[in-house]
């Protein structure tokens, strides 16, 4: 089937070069000398590198045309969740299908793209692309399990038959809202992992001299109670709990909150070591959504009555309202409780 992939970023390219030996694929980037430079050298020089793009790959800046290829196939829009809106209004009813790889909720409105979608666009059908994925190591051909989500059956059969293969595994979920929630709300707790893997804390009273990082205990903790903040809200937003044992919950938790390659873990470390988040963002160089996120989430977290601490302290942080070890101490401060 024809495949289209909106968003030239490390995860659209990835994508693209990972499907393109079997299915007539274009990757459309906005940026006409990006789009060119990547056509001449076939690198993307700006997301990633080191990877070769197949000669199969058609590099596209018309983005009426890139839709045009996609007529009756699929379309995969890649670009942040900022631009998900956009790309829903122009796609119209070109493609049989449209599955989006962002992850987070909308900036300002605070929206899921499964409710976007159902606002800006009813008669697409549609879904969400998510899962435990580092774009370079799809690129690689590196075996990756995603999971394709849509009240649409046979949307998720067709992103089976679209991305399935020998290195890239995908299931299907009928439950696009745990999915989305999971792929949104990892970011977030992906930032206070790497907050705690990167705060100096004085020894205790054994002597110890300072150390960095609160521990492999305290990451541990972070991530089992983040679950829980996550499927909490997931739950009220009318997803299933067993989503989030999933590859959008836990797996993809476990991914972000631990991986070197994690923007949003990189955020987090970066702003316990004390750098202001403006500098941290302008030299990341990539979107990290869980900036962004966190406050969105915070406040459909309010408005249904959702306690989610780990969240708040972020967002606090991000906010510039705490310091990472004020943040601590508050989680810390909080009073026991029974698990469940």
């Amino acid at each position: 089937m024809n495949l289209t992939v909106l968003g030239a970023g490390a995860w659209g390219t990835a994508l693209a070069v990972s499907v393109c030996a079997r299915h007539p694929t274009r990757l459309w980037a906005r940026d006409a000398t990006q789009a060119a430079q990547m056509r001449e050298t076939r690198r993307n020089w700006a997301y990633l590198p080191s990877v070769d793009l197949p000669a199969a790959l058609v590099i596209e800046h018309d983005l009426a045309a890139a839709l045009a290829h996609a007529r009756g196939g699929l379309v995969i829009v890649a670009t942040p969740m900022a631009g998900l809106e956009e790309m829903l209004r122009r796609i119209g009813s070109v493609a049989a299908g449209v599955l989006w790889l962002c992850k987070g909720f909308e900036p300002g409105s605070g929206r899921l793209g499964h409710e976007l979608a159902r606002e800006v666009a009813p008669q697409l059908r549609t879904g969400v692309l998510s899962g435990p994925s580092f774009a370079i190591e799809v690129a690689r051909g590196q075996p990756t399990a995603l999971v394709a989500a849509s009240s649409d059956a046979a949307l998720g059969l067709d992103a089976v038959q679209a991305l399935h293969s020998e290195s890239l595994r995908v299931y299907t979920s009928d439950d696009p809202v745990g999915v989305e929630v999971g792929g949104a709300v990892k970011n977030v707790l992906a930032i206070a992992a790497g907050m705690a893997d990167a705060m100096r804390v004085s020894g205790a009273a054994d002597g110890l001299s300072d150390s960095e990082g609160l521990g492999l205990n305290a990451r541990a903790a972070l991530i089992t109670r983040g679950l829980a903040e996550m499927t909490r809200l997931g739950v009220a937003l009318g997803a299933r709990a067993e989503t989030f044992m999933g590859l959008s919950g836990l797996g993809d938790l476990v991914l972000t909150a631990t991986g070197n390659l994690s923007r949003n873990r990189t955020v987090g470390r970066l702003l316990a070591q004390g750098l202001p988040l403006a500098r941290i963002l302008a030299e990341l160089g990539h979107v990290a959504e869980g900036v962004g996120t966190a406050p969105m989430v915070l406040r459909r977290a309010h408005a249904l009555g959702v306690e989610m601490p780990i969240t708040e302290a972020v967002a606090a942080v991000i906010g510039g309202r705490l310091t990472p070890a004020q943040a601590l101490e508050q989680l810390m401060g909080r009073g026991a409780r029974p698990e469940a």
